[in-house]
């Protein structure tokens, strides 16, 4: 068989490592990759970043399977593209990729079908929403509708902060149109939970639980990130917390997709609030999550390619994911000044590990914002890597991480010390 990954980041690293351990995959093309992806194994980068392009490049190669990663692509329409060309990709239309594309969208979603979601209004007129923000209780959520790369979502703790946040958004438009209709959600306060999904329309299968840590600083400070680290399984997530996800959130949500007729076998990532008051879901992604996806897939037993082909030919009922009996680990080293400007191009210098983990798969650096120049990596974004590692207990993962962190170095490499202390 042969694969096509589209996107450059961690995820799509991690992905691209996942399916070459199948033993009937030939070939794995990433489009357009990173520096990790064109050091993985089976793996081979291709210059190619519009649908169009990779249409003819699936067709020309005869692509068995594509995998999508950003959601940009899928809320393009790149899933119904390649349908129409006869071509087998995993992911969702556009008709639902918009569960992710537009935040006043899902909202209205969950609330037709009864999923358990914070209380909410929608605005496209900055003097309507700062009229709204009087009768406000504070700290109020305030989302940017469209996509914003993780960054569109804002805690004001007061009536200024919500109106600055309101002005940039709609007035400003910082997010180049993302933000020029706007979500005024009810805080709740509690433990934020991520639990990645797979569905293939009539069935959906969650994945083991993770824990993200958004914020740039130790102690949850700072502004939001993409994902500053993740830990999995997340140990909030109790069986009672699982119960009411499924039946609160994951249930009326199959039944919505079912009912609007969303062609859709995929991914659905759940974005999740815990508190005393039960399981509140915040957000749907539409896709693998960045980090999640890079502490997660390490501890799937099951072989991603045959879960994927389950969905695709609409199996899923009864399958059953298996995973290891360890705990996962995942920490993020990022450019100095990010999520702000900050500079590329630094080298990254990578010690060789020989410690018996290593060897063993149990850590692992997932590539994200790098390159490969002169045989050597180069740093190229924001999110530079992911140290990831397995234990026999969340502490064993975490002992490992960042025992093996200090093995890698670039100008102004900056991570959190405190990812998984919970």
């Amino acid at each position: 068989m042969k694969i096509l990954i589209i996107g450059s980041g961690g995820r799509e690293h991690a992905i691209a490592w996942k399916v070459s351990q199948n033993p009937s995959i030939e070939k794995v093309y990433c489009a357009p990759g990173n520096g990790g992806t064109a050091l993985e194994n089976k793996c081979e980068n291709i210059p190619l970043s519009k649908i169009d392009e990779l249409v003819n490049f699936a067709l020309r190669e005869k692509i068995d399977l594509t995998i999508v990663g950003p959601e940009i692509f899928l809320c393009e329409g790149i899933v119904d593209e390649f349908k129409n060309n006869g071509l087998k990709i995993f992911g969702p239309s556009k008709a639902a990729a918009k569960l992710e594309g537009s935040k006043s969208f899902a909202k209205d979603f969950m609330k037709k079908y009864g999923v358990k979601t914070p209380g909410y209004e929608v605005f496209d007129e900055a003097k309507k929403a700062i009229n709204y923000l009087e009768n406000c209780d504070y700290p109020v959520v305030i989302k940017a509708d469209g996509l914003a790369s993780g960054k569109g979502v804002v805690i004001a703790n007061n009536k200024k902060e919500a109106e600055d946040t309101i002005n940039a958004f709609i007035l400003d438009d910082i997010f180049k149109g993302s933000g020029k209709t706007v979500v005024i959600e009810e805080f709740l306060q509690g433990v934020e939970a991520s639990i990645l999904s797979i569905t293939d329309g009539e069935s959906i299968i969650p994945f083991i639980s993770a824990k993200d840590h958004k914020k740039i600083f130790d102690g949850e400070k700072g502004p939001n990130t993409g994902g500053m680290g993740v830990i999995a399984p997340n140990p909030y997530c109790t069986e009672e917390v699982l119960e009411k996800f499924k039946k609160e959130i994951m249930e009326p949500t199959l039944k919505g997709i079912k009912e609007e007729n969303l062609d859709f076998t995929g991914i659905i990532f759940f974005g999740l609030m815990i508190n005393q008051k039960g399981v509140y879901l915040l957000e749907y992604n539409m896709r693998m999550g960045d980090p999640e996806t890079q502490a997660v897939l390490p501890l799937m037993k099951s072989d991603l390619v045959d879960l994927i082909e389950e969905a695709l030919d609409k199996k899923l009922n009864g399958f059953n994911i298996e995973w290891k009996d360890l705990s996962s680990c995942c920490v993020t080293l990022v450019s100095d000044g990010y999520p702000g400007e900050y500079k590329t191009g630094f080298p990254i210098n990578i010690e060789e590990c020989e410690n018996k983990e290593c060897k063993n798969n149990e850590v692992k650096n997932f590539i994200a914002g790098a390159v490969l120049k002169d045989d050597g990596l180069v740093t190229s974004g924001g999110r530079v890597l992911n140290v990831t590692s397995l234990g026999e207990s969340l502490q064993e993962a975490r002992e490992k991480v960042y025992s093996n962190i200090n093995k890698v170095n670039f100008q102004g490499a900056y991570y959190r010390k405190d990812i998984g202390d919970v």
